[in-house]
C-alpha cells in the first residue's frame, strides 16, 4: 500500500543523547495517522509528529474508548531495521478493539503503514544494546458526542520513541490483596487504556513505600497471581517454571510472553501455565524452593524480580546469576533481536 507522506524539514534526532536514552521521553520524527468514518478507512498518511487538535467533547476524553500496543525495532550488526513479531500484536490489537466496541484496523494499514513509517524514521532506531524503537500504535473514539453510545468515529495512529533499558535492575513487587486490576468478564484481556488508569492511584501509593511494581490479585478471593502493572510474570519454583494461564479473560496475553513460553519448551525445561496463589509462591520461598522470579513484557524484556512483598512479609528472591533461566531467556531474546542469532522461529520482520 502507497501511503501519502509528509516528510520533516528537519529532523530532531539530534535532541537525542545514545548514551542516555530514557523510556518515552522523546519521539520519533513522524507518525501515521488514519481516520474511520461511515463504516471505513481513510487513506494512512504518514506526516510529521504533531499535537492533535479534538473537540472538549471527544468520546474517548469521557468514556475510555481507547486502546494501544507496544512493539519494539531493533537494528543489527549489518545495520537491518527489524521488528519483533509485529503480527501478533496486530492480532491482539483487534481483538482488544473487537472488546471495545472499535473497528478492526486492516492489515495494510497497521503492518504497510508502520513498515513505512519506520523506514523513513530508521535513523531513530538505536543500535546500542539493550536499545531499541518503541512502537505505539493506538486508536481512539472521536465522536464529538458527549452522550453514552459507542462511537462511530475513530482515528488510528502510530508514533514511535527510541527506548532505552525500561528497569536498570532487578524491581521490588508489592502483591496487592485490596484493589483489583481486572475481573472475569471485564477488559482484563483487552490492551484498553483503563486497565492502566485505575492502576495508577494503587501504584502512587506502593512507590511510597519504595516498590516499584504491583502484582494484581484475582477479584474474588485476592489470592491467585494474575500480572505485574507492565508485565506478564513467571516464578521457578524447583525445576519448573510457573506463570498464570489465561483462560480466565483477565490477563494480557502478551507477546513476550508467548516466546519465552516456546523457547523453554524448546530447551526442555518444564513450563506449566495454570492457577498459582500466591500462598503457593509462600510456601515454596519458605521452603526454598522459588529459585527465581521475573516479569515479561514488551517494555521490560526481562526484568528479574528481587523481591515480592504480600500482608508484611518480604520474599528477596536471589538475583539472577550466569545461566540461570532468567539470564537465558534474556540473552536468548536478546540475541534473536538483534540478529546475533538464527531467527529460526521468522519473529523477526524485516523493515529496511
Amino acid at each position: 500500500m502507497e501511503i501519502i507522506t509528509q516528510k520533516v524539514s528537519d529532523s530532531r534526532i539530534n535532541q537525542v543523547d545514545p548514551l542516555d536514552i530514557k523510556f518515552g521521553k522523546i519521539y520519533s520524527d513522524h507518525m501515521l495517522v488514519a481516520d474511520y468514518q461511515n463504516e471505513q478507512w481513510s487513506k494512512a498518511e504518514i506526516v510529521p509528529y504533531e499535537d492533535l487538535v479534538l473537540s472538549p467533547a471527544t468520546t474517548c476524553l469521557h468514556y475510555g474508548q481507547a486502546i494501544f500496543e507496544g512493539i519494539k525495532a531493533y537494528k543489527t550488526p549489518s545495520g537491518e531495521v527489524k521488528i519483533f513479531r509485529p503480527y501478533e500484536n496486530w492480532k491482539r490489537f483487534n481483538l482488544s478493539a473487537q472488546r471495545m466496541g472499535m473497528p478492526d484496523v486492516p492489515e495494510n494499514i497497521f503492518m504497510d503503514g508502520m513498515k513505512q513509517l519506520i523506514a523513513l524514521d530508521r535513523d531513530w532506531v538505536p543500535s546500542s544494546e539493550g536499545c531499541s524503537l518503541y512502537i505505539r500504535p493506538f486508536m481512539i473514539a472521536t465522536d464529538a458526542f458527549i452522550g453514552v453510545k459507542p462511537a462511530e468515529e475513530f482515528k488510528f495512529i502510530i508514533i514511535s520513541s527510541p527506548a532505552g533499558a525500561y528497569y536498570a535492575q532487578p524491581i521490588k513487587i508489592f502483591v496487592h490483596d485490596k484493589y483489583t486490576r481486572a475481573c472475569a468478564g471485564g477488559v482484563g484481556e483487552a490492551k484498553a487504556a483503563g486497565n492502566y488508569g485505575a492502576t495508577m492511584m494503587p501504584m502512587m501509593e506502593v512507590r511510597k513505600m519504595g516498590y516499584d511494581q504491583i502484582l494484581w490479585t484475582d477479584a474474588v478471593h485476592h489470592k491467585y497471581v494474575q500480572e505485574i502493572g507492565t508485565m506478564n510474570v513467571f516464578f521457578v519454583l524447583g525445576d519448573t517454571v510457573v506463570t498464570p494461564d489465561l483462560k480466565g479473560g483477565t490477563i494480557l496475553a502478551g507477546v513476550t510472553r508467548a516466546s519465552m513460553i516456546e523457547i523453554l519448551k524448546e530447551k526442555g525445561i518444564k513450563i506449566e501455565e495454570r492457577p498459582i496463589s500466591i500462598d503457593e509462591i509462600s510456601a515454596a520461598y519458605d521452603a526454598g524452593q522459588l529459585n527465581e522470579c521475573f516479569g515479561a513484557g514488551t517494555a521490560a524484556v526481562v526484568a528479574p524480580i528481587a523481591e515480592l512483598h504480600y500482608e508484611g512479609k518480604d520474599m528477596k528472591v536471589n538475583t539472577p546469576k550466569e545461566n540461570s533461566i532468567t539470564d537465558m531467556l534474556k540473552k536468548e531474546l536478546a540475541d534473536i533481536r538483534y540478529g546475533r542469532i538464527d531467527d529460526k522461529h521468522n519473529w523477526m520482520y524485516k523493515v529496511c
